[in-house]
């Protein structure tokens, strides 16, 4: 397996994989799961999702199948998700995100940003 791709520093001094796998589009299952085995294989350890995306389920059901067999730890992969725009209200922020996370299966997101900054009245 190759090494890992090279990482930026942010300003909070987290490591940030300068090459991901955008999974936009990405609806079907196993298309989506040889996508992400590739990438992995090939050193890939940015994995960048959202809700509006419709794929966080598969992307976590994949990452958490490659945490139980040991392949790889939570650690090892940066997952960068979305709030969608119909969630920007503060009331419904915490909800969104807990639902994300549910769907990644993990305890953790490692960049979670605002999908188009456009909230709706």
């Amino acid at each position: 397996m190759p090494n890992k791709l090279e990482n930026l520093k942010m300003s909070n001094g987290v490591e940030f994989p300068i090459f991901g796998l955008g999974t936009w589009q990405a609806y079907d299952s196993a298309q989506l799961t040889q996508a992400l085995e590739v990438a992995l294989e090939s050193g890939y350890r940015h994995i960048d999702t959202a809700e509006m995306y419709l794929n966080e389920n598969i992307i976590g059901d994949f990452l958490d199948a490659k945490f139980k067999s040991g392949k790889f730890k939570r650690s090892d992969i940066f997952i960068t998700s979305k709030l969608a725009p119909f969630w920007h209200q503060p009331d419904y922020a915490e909800w969104a995100i807990d639902e994300s996370l549910k769907s990644l299966k993990t305890d953790y997101i490692d960049l979670f940003l605002i999908h188009n900054p456009c909230p709706y009245k």
